[in-house]
């Protein structure tokens, strides 16, 4: 009878054990940034909407006349931040002020979070054309300004 009972693992063992895990963290690896592109997607669709149904608001107050009327004005936004900073509801008797965002989401795909968030995203004024935005005097829309392509295929530009 052996007094000494073999205790442990084999050299073997421990490498195949490794090996196994190794491979399990190779697959594991592209499911997570799979996962966390399609997270920062759906945050850049949900901002979108945001700013753009604050954008289409302003235009209906205006095209409502409570916001103040002026003479060459298209009645959209004259930038980003008159949705966060509100304007005054000229048929309101207490002048009380219309907001139309809480805040100006950040574009999930731009790298530096220093800038602020109007500054992160693309903006197309009214007068330019839809194949070529521009700014201007005035905010029509918002896009991505990231060179990037979604999961679907198609540049987050053209969201």
């Amino acid at each position: 009878m052996n007094v000494m009972a073999a205790r442990g693992f084999t050299l073997i063992e421990l490498v195949v054990t490794v090996a196994i895990l190794g491979i399990l963290a190779a697959g594991v690896l592209p499911l997570a940034e799979l996962t966390a592109q399609r997270s920062r997607e759906s945050e850049l669709r949900s901002s979108l909407r945001q700013i753009r149904t604050a954008i289409d608001a302003y235009k209906a107050a205006y095209d409502d006349k409570r916001i103040e009327q002026r003479v060459g004005a298209t009645g959209y936004p004259p930038d980003l931040a008159a949705l966060a900073k509100g304007v005054i509801d000229i048929k309101d008797p207490n002048g009380h002020t219309m907001y139309f965002l809480r805040r100006i989401p950040r574009d999930p795909f731009d790298p530096d979070v220093r800038r602020p968030p109007e500054a992160t995203w693309g903006k197309r004024s009214y007068a330019s054309p839809p194949d070529e935005p521009a700014e201007g005097n005035d905010v029509f829309d918002v896009y991505s300004l990231s060179r990037a392509v979604g999961l679907n295929g198609v540049p987050y530009r053209e969201w």
